[in-house]
C-alpha cells in the first residue's frame, strides 16, 4: 500500500479542512493508499523533513493556501525530497492551484491527485534561500495578504485583501529600484513591481496572460509612478480580467534579476511576509513535481 504524508493547516481559508480529514482520508484509503495527517505549525521544517527522510511516502498532499504550500514545496526543495506534492487549495487566494488549474472544490481537487498525472514546474528562489510558487512583491498592497486580519479574511474571502487595499491607496509613495537582469540594468521610479511564475497573483487571473510556469523565466512586472487615476485604470484592467496592458507598466521576461533599493520596501512571497530590499532572484526549470490534470 503506497503512502503519503497530508500537511494541512487548520487555520487557512474558512478553517473547514479539519472537518474534512476523515473524508479526505478515506478518499485515498479506498484507492489503496494509507495517508498519514500531519498539522502544520511554526518551525516545523526540521520535524517533517526528517519524517519523509526515514519513512517511505510516495507523496504529499498540501492542505491550504498558498503560505501552507510555499512552506512544504520549501522543505520538498530544500532537502531534495525527490516525492510529487499534491494540492488541496483551501487558502483565501489559492493563486498556485489557480495557476495550475487545480479546482477549490475538495472532490475535484482530490480526483485530480488520485488520478495520477505528475507534471514539473518552475519555481523562484530569493537570495538562494528562499522559494516561492506563484509570486515575489513589493511596494504599495504587497503586505496586503499577511496584514489583513486572518476573521476578515475568513469573513469575506479573496475580498478582504481589495477592501485592505483601498485603504492604502492614500499613502501611495514611489520608490526608485536599481535593476538587472540577464540582458538589462537600469534604474526606475516605481509604486510596485511582482514576479509572476504563472498568470495570477493575489487572486487576480491573467495579469500576464503569456506567463508559462514550465518556461525556467520569470514574468515581472512594474507599476511606475504615475496619478491615481491612472493606477486605478491599471486594477480595472486586473480586475476586468483584460491583463495589465498599460504604459505606465513594464514587463519584462527574464531568467535572473537582481533588485536594489531602500530597505523600507518589505517583500511578500507568496503572500507571506519576506526579505527586504535588496534581493537576487533567479527562477529554476521545472524543479517541482506536482499532481496535475491530465491532458
Amino acid at each position: 500500500m503506497d503512502r503519503g504524508l497530508l500537511i494541512y493547516n487548520p487555520f487557512s481559508g474558512d478553517q473547514s479542512v479539519t472537518q474534512k480529514l476523515d473524508y479526505i482520508v478515506g478518499r485515498f484509503q479506498d484507492k489503496g493508499k494509507l495517508l498519514q495527517p500531519y498539522r502544520i505549525m511554526t518551525d516545523v521544517e526540521k520535524d517533517i523533513s526528517n519524517i519523509l527522510s526515514n519513512t517511505e511516502f510516495k507523496f504529499i498532499v498540501a492542505a491550504g493556501g498558498d503560505g501552507t504550500l510555499n512552506s512544504v514545496s520549501n522543505i520538498i526543495l530544500k532537502h531534495d525530497i525527490g516525492i510529487p506534492m499534491g494540492i488541496i487549495p483551501a487558502g483565501t487566494c489559492n493563486d498556485f492551484a489557480s495557476i495550475l488549474d487545480i479546482p477549490s472544490d475538495l472532490e475535484e481537487s482530490l480526483d485530480i491527485i488520485l488520478g495520477g498525472n505528475i507534471a514539473s514546474v518552475d519555481v523562484g528562489l530569493v537570495n538562494g534561500q528562499t522559494y516561492f510558487l506563484s509570486s515575489c512583491a513589493g511596494g504599495i498592497f504587497a503586505g496586503v495578504s499577511f496584514n489583513t486580519n486572518n476573521e476578515f479574511k475568513k469573513s469575506f474571502g479573496a475580498f478582504a485583501y481589495y477592501l485592505k487595499a483601498l485603504g492604502e491607496v492614500a499613502n501611495l509613495k514611489p520608490f526608485r529600484v536599481h535593476i538587472k537582469t540577464d540582458k538589462d540594468e537600469f534604474w526606475e521610479n516605481i509604486l510596485m513591481f511582482f514576479i509572476l511564475n504563472g498568470k495570477q497573483a493575489g487572486g487576480f487571473a491573467n495579469i500576464v496572460k503569456e506567463a508559462d510556469y514550465t518556461d525556467g523565466l520569470m514574468d515581472m512586472v512594474l507599476i511606475r509612478d504615475c496619478r491615481h487615476i491612472d493606477l486605478a485604470g491599471i486594477f480595472f484592467s486586473v480586475i476586468s480580467n483584460d491583463g495589465i496592458n498599460n504604459k505606465n507598466v513594464t514587463t519584462i521576461k527574464t531568467k535572473t534579476c537582481t533588485i536594489e533599493g531602500s530597505e523600507d520596501i518589505i517583500l511578500s512571497i507568496d503572500g507571506e511576509k519576506g526579505p527586504c530590499l535588496p534581493i537576487d532572484v533567479k527562477f529554476i526549470n521545472k524543479a517541482l513535481r506536482v499532481f496535475t490534470k491530465a491532458i
